[in-house]
């Protein structure tokens, strides 16, 4: 192969284990949930609500802490899971989570105004493509085909 080969010829394509992008794509799910979250204490009054005790109308108790880090940490562990259950396990955890998460992303702009719409817009547009990006490759998750001992060797000897 010349050089010029080289420089013209197509890029060849990693492959990366189905499990490496179900955890990349948790991670930046979480990046995004999590700045989100953050960006939000810059709206006006929102620092007051808190400082009150109260965030989208729910006061600010041990119940709302715990389903706050409840919300949290499931997406924090899937990183850790999609890298490390074994697949059957790993695919289906991946479509349940994944699948139960597009409403919670959805309902984070319950109650905001419409001045806010491009922001919660876009921040549930891109959380919802994590989210079926997450669900299309658990749900192709490739399969490796199983021989069945007797036929297989069968037809391998003719």
């Amino acid at each position: 192969m010349t050089r010029t080969d080289r420089a013209t010829g197509a890029l060849q394509e990693a492959h990366i284990p189905v499990e490496a992008k179900l955890a990349a794509a948790w991670t930046s799910f979480m990046f995004l949930y999590i700045y989100v979250d953050y960006l939000a204490l810059y709206k006006p009054g929102f620092l007051d609500d808190i400082q009150a005790g109260v965030v989208h109308e729910f006061d600010t108790g041990p119940t709302f802490v715990a389903l706050a880090l409840t919300l949290v940490a499931v997406p924090i562990l899937m990183i850790l899971l999609s890298a490390t259950l074994p697949a059957r396990v790993n695919r289906a955890t991946n479509l349940v989570v994944a699948t139960l998460y597009i409403p919670v992303s959805v309902y984070n702009a319950q109650g905001e105004p419409w001045t806010y719409a491009y922001f919660y817009g876009l921040s549930i547009g891109l959380e919802v493509l994590l989210l079926a990006f997450i669900l299309r490759a658990a749900w192709t998750w490739p399969r490796t085909v199983r021989a069945t001992a007797g036929r297989d060797l069968a037809q391998a000897r003719v």
